[in-house]
């Protein structure tokens, strides 16, 4: 499998066109803007358009905390100052029970633990959009917003190396919440080994998808160009 990056604040985003002929999946990583932050970041609404170009496209797509906030905006949800101020640290995700029906996320129906650097949540979702998990102050973490469109307000793709950077960028929202640099970097460093293991079948799953769809709309194509709908699970 090919990845292409695009650095959405310097390079240009590739037009739907491209996107659907060129690409199987997307991957919408995060920001340290908030979401609707439009006129100093201009890139955010082109994104968001390609989202739900996606969307109707049924591109298998992941947004990951800003990804996941872009995703609920780009699809009708709202996004909205966490009552409880900057989340920082490994915290407890606690799955809904449609996680098992579900066929990105079905692999992951139990309490689990994920790392987690936001102060913006998901408020409202979409319509017809599935809540997949949450965190004990009721929060959504975990999202199905459409078909093939998906979203989770933590980070699952994160090591410790990056919260050292992060960490050491933010020493003062830091110390605000009575959190320092040693001990959030302490944490993640202590749990990092648990966090690959519990979301490394998010990654899979997501890539089977998007090889699904790959092979769905090649040339001679086993599903004769038909572009299938992630199937849910069923025992």
């Amino acid at each position: 499998m090919c990845i292409d990056v695009c650095r959405a604040y310097a390079d240009p985003i590739p037009p739907l066109s491209s996107l659907d002929a060129s690409y199987s999946g997307l991957l919408v990583l995060g920001g340290s803007m908030d979401a609707d932050s439009d006129d100093a970041h201009p890139w955010l609404a082109v994104t968001r358009e390609r989202i739900a170009q996606a969307a109707e496209a049924g591109i298998p797509t992941l947004g990951i905390c800003l990804g996941h906030q872009l995703a609920a905006m780009a699809l009708g949800g709202t996004v909205e100052r966490s009552p409880f101020g900057l989340t920082v640290g490994v915290h407890q995700v606690t799955w809904e029970p449609e996680v098992l029906f579900d066929p990105l996320m079905r692999l992951l129906a139990g309490d689990d633990r994920a790392l987690h650097w936001h102060r913006d949540v998901v408020g409202e979702l979409p319509e017809g959009a599935v809540k997949l998990a949450g965190s004990i102050d009721g929060q959504v973490q975990a999202a199905r917003f459409a078909p093939t469109v998906w979203g989770v307000q933590f980070h699952p793709e994160v090591d410790a190396a990056a919260v050292a950077v992060w960490a050491n960028e933010s020493v003062d929202e830091l110390e605000q919440i009575g959190r320092s640099v040693d001990d959030v970097v302490a944490t993640a460093t202590f749990a990092e080994n648990e966090l690959i293991k519990t979301w490394q079948p998010l990654a899979f799953g997501f890539a089977r998808l998007v090889r699904e769809r790959a092979a769905a709309v090649a040339p001679g194509g086993t599903r004769g160009g038909v572009i299938p709908t992630p199937r849910p699970w069923s025992a």
